[in-house]
């Protein structure tokens, strides 16, 4: 081991140390962002930029296993990520699917699609759903895969599943207009019987959440990463912890 893996091992154990296992964050939101500029950094293809974010997805499940975090929501594909050239889209949607499979295949992660699902290519959404299906008893924490995803999007389905739902059962619309409320709207939601994320985490630098998890984010704690999402190292992850549990999280109180 060189002297500067020696620091890092050391500053790394400290660094845990100093974090208070009960204010860990129960569910964790995380924008993978800067696959594409890591891979221009380096000199690289797209596609192995790409990869190598699918690859570190194994080692951030590990890290939040180790800090007790029960729910994690991985931004794996954006509905705004069509507009981008067909040739990379092809090799993201493979990179995808072949990511989600390897998590799968651990045995160890319970495995839950969430998106407009219906967008996507046929065999692509239904592998996913054969997925969470295979998954559903596995012992290990819960991993939403956020594919074909966008906040307004999910609100839209959301409202239109409501409407949906109480149109089956007869009830007017003015009726529905007079109860309606935020509860009914979060039952609906992708994510609905799951509590909303502690923290969102961003790499990359940039500090916005670009559509992610827009309803169910109004009282997450943010930490944005300047690291390319696949440069993304344990210590960073354990500084957002640290940061988090530093925080006084008030509720509009």
């Amino acid at each position: 081991m060189g002297m500067r893996d020696l620091v890092y091992s050391v500053y790394l154990r400290r660094l845990a140390a100093r974090i208070d296992p009960a204010r860990s964050p129960r569910h964790i939101g995380v924008i993978m962002d800067g696959n594409r500029r890591w891979a221009k950094a380096v000199g690289e293809h797209i596609a192995t930029g790409h990869q190598r974010g699918a690859d570190k997805i194994h080692d951030l499940l590990d890290w939040c296993e180790e800090a007790g975090v029960e729910l994690v929501t991985l931004w794996l594909f954006s509905t705004d990520n069509f507009n981008r050239p067909a040739a990379e889209l092809e090799d993201l949607l493979r990179i995808i699917e072949g990511s989600v499979r390897s998590l799968a295949e651990t045995g160890r992660w319970r495995i839950r699609p969430v998106g407009a699902l219906d967008l996507m290519p046929g065999d692509f959404a239904r592998t996913l759903k054969e997925i969470a299906a295979e998954t559903a008893d596995n012992p290990g924490l819960v991993v939403n895969a956020a594919i074909c995803y966008g906040g307004r999007q999910e609100i839209a389905d959301a409202v239109r599943s409501l409407l949906a739902e109480h149109a089956e059962r007869g009830t007017a619309i003015e009726d529905l207009a007079q109860v309606i409320d935020v509860e009914h709207i979060t039952e609906h939601l992708y994510t609905r019987g799951q509590p909303d994320p502690d923290l969102v985490i961003r790499t990359s630098g940039e500090q916005r959440l670009s559509g992610f998890l827009l309803w169910q984010s109004a009282h997450s704690e943010f930490y944005f990463c300047e690291a390319y999402w696949p440069a993304f190292r344990k210590i960073d992850f354990l500084r957002a912890l640290r940061d988090y549990a530093q925080r006084q999280r008030r509720y509009g109180a």
